[in-house]
């Protein structure tokens, strides 16, 4: 008796032209191998081009593959479209562990403490031995944190010093022990400079400074004054003397005696202290207030406030600190913008940078961050946690003590 095969058979098993080939199961498996045998045999991490162009990939096929791989584990990312093995072999060569000198410029400022966080947090995930120290937001210290590292022969030195006066002191300890600089916000002789473009971001805040005058005042006010920081050299400067150029493009009239520079040394007291000053020998009304950063303008908007001034004035500050952003959203605040930096990007941009520096890619000679103006109706679009910080994790406003 023949027996009738059973009825579900068919369900459970696919026509032939449904069945994929073996060749065409297997070609993700494939790739997969053939990345993963490129990183393996590789003498330093690759980037995602020059996988692509050793696997004959394209680059979004490797870039899918690659994410999978990182998820399983079989492999890890070590900077931004940097990869490596995850482990490893017998016979893979064995990887150089980085040791890179930090030269924070201060735990003084909102800002510069995010850079320092930013970075280390960068340096941890790429697995580099991140030696930190503090310049304290002095010149002395900078110049005595530089000798250190050369004596601890570090691989590369991230320096983040605000005196211009001592950038080639601090450059040349370092270059005489061959030592690779990537210099934050002030320029180094010899270095890769990381930070702000600061005429743009003059540019930015002139704009937004002369945009609220016009709207509140119509135009009319009697005095720019601008908070300055002579120490960390032109460079920084220029976001101020661009600002200025914005005001005069907007409003031709203004005599040159109306602009007016005062040292605020980038902080909240001394900033507070010269704005008091300043405020004691004029009787001026309708004040557009420019600052170098965060704190300084922020010093100075308290000496405003205290003199009970805080009608006639409008400022705009550069660095869209944790302080400049609540104190946008403090109704009736004088302070109409900040620009941001995003400082908590600083990280991955400057540690990609050296990581490149260190393995011999070609890196531009300056890299800028991307800057945006907070004011109090775009700030929570640029940053709408603040409010979920409470107050231990929050950066508060620091009045420092000589």
């Amino acid at each position: 008796m023949k027996l009738s095969e059973p009825k579900d058979v068919h369900s459970v098993r696919p026509a032939a032209s449904q069945r994929e080939s073996p060749a065409k199961e297997n070609r993700s498996v494939v790739r997969a191998c053939e990345i993963l045998k490129c990183l393996e045999n590789a003498k330093d991490p690759l980037g995602l081009t020059e996988v692509a162009e050793k696997t004959a990939l394209s680059k979004p096929t490797v870039y899918r593959i690659l994410s999978t791989l990182v998820t399983e584990g079989m492999i890890q990312r070590l900077a931004k479209n940097t990869y490596a093995p995850a482990f490893l072999s017998a016979k893979s060569p064995k990887r150089k562990t980085y040791r890179i000198g930090f030269a924070s410029q201060s735990e003084e400022f909102a800002f510069s403490r995010v850079v320092s966080e930013s970075i280390q947090t960068s340096a941890y995930d790429a697995r580099i031995d991140l030696l930190v120290l503090n310049n304290r937001y002095s010149a002395a210290a900078a110049v005595r944190n530089a000798e250190l590292f050369v004596r601890e022969h570090v691989d590369l030195v991230i320096e983040f010093q605000t005196s211009q006066e001592r950038a080639t002191t601090v450059s040349s300890r370092l270059m005489d022990a061959s030592i690779p600089i990537i210099a934050i916000e002030v320029p180094h002789p010899g270095a890769t400079y990381f930070g702000a473009n600061n005429q743009r971001a003059g540019i930015i805040a002139g704009k937004a400074l002369a945009h609220a005058c016009q709207k509140r005042w119509k135009g009319r006010f009697d005095e720019l004054v601008l908070l300055e920081l002579p120490a960390a050299g032109p460079l920084v400067h220029s976001r101020l003397t661009a600002l200025a150029s914005e005001i005069r493009r907007a409003f031709p009239a203004i005599a040159a005696d109306r602009i007016r520079y005062i040292n605020g040394n980038g902080r909240v007291d001394d900033s507070m202290e010269a704005m008091r000053r300043y405020l004691r020998r004029r009787t001026s009304h309708n004040i557009l207030l420019g600052a170098i950063n965060d704190p300084s303008c922020l010093g100075a908007l308290h000496a405003v406030e205290e003199a009970g001034r805080g009608m006639d004035c409008l400022a705009v500050s550069h660095n869209g600190s944790l302080d400049a952003r609540m104190e946008l959203r403090r109704p009736g605040s004088s302070l109409v913008g900040s620009i941001a930096y995003f400082p908590e990007q600083y990280g991955e941009a400057v540690i990609r940078l050296a990581l490149d520096k260190l393995q011999g890619r070609t890196v531009p000679a300056a890299s800028f961050i991307r800057h945006e103006l907070l004011t109090r109706e775009t700030v929570d679009t640029f940053y709408p946690h603040d409010n979920m910080l409470n107050e231990h994790q929050s950066d508060s406003l620091l009045f420092t003590r000589h």
